[in-house]
């Protein structure tokens, strides 16, 4: 709201004009996005995946189209987190040829997966194949149930 609209020119409405624009401008930068999570966002986005369960590991698979095992990385980052991500990179252009349509996706790519507490994270294993990244995660076995203890009972 301009106060000067109103005919309140003073200096002691202008500076009060000055904290009223400061107090919007300093509410929408707390509630703003940063600039890095925005391009995550996008880059997990645009990055599609499958997930299976078999009965001893858990599998990820995800179309990398012409990227080679160097331009992707996998890792576990806070114990349970398994990150995937790379980057496709932007052919080099020859001379004498320009883009007509240029539809492939170039530019950085992520997935982050939060992995179950039975997700053995020193057994993982990543093969890309004909353009697919199958990563695989074993299972670690079931804790063995617990027999029964008997205690024995002293009459006194």
């Amino acid at each position: 709201m301009d106060l000067r609209i109103m005919g309140f020119d003073s200096p002691l409405f202008s500076t009060l004009q000055h904290i009223l624009d400061g107090a919007d401008d300093a509410d929408k930068s707390v509630s703003a996005p940063t600039r890095t999570y925005v391009r995550d966002a996008k880059a997990m986005a645009a990055t599609p995946a499958d997930v299976k369960e078999y009965p001893n590991s858990y599998v990820f698979i995800i179309d990398m189209p012409g990227l080679k095992s160097g331009d992707i990385k996998v890792h576990v980052e806070d114990d349970n987190v398994l990150v995937i991500s790379g980057e496709r990179k932007r052919e080099e252009e020859k001379e004498g040829a320009k883009y007509v349509r240029m539809e492939r996706r170039v530019g950085k790519f992520m997935r982050k997966f939060v992995l179950p507490e039975n997700a053995n994270t020193d057994k993982i294993s990543a093969v890309c194949q004909d353009g697919v990244l199958t990563v695989t995660v074993e299972k670690l076995p079931p804790p063995e149930p617990k027999k029964p203890k008997t205690i024995e009972a002293k009459v006194a």
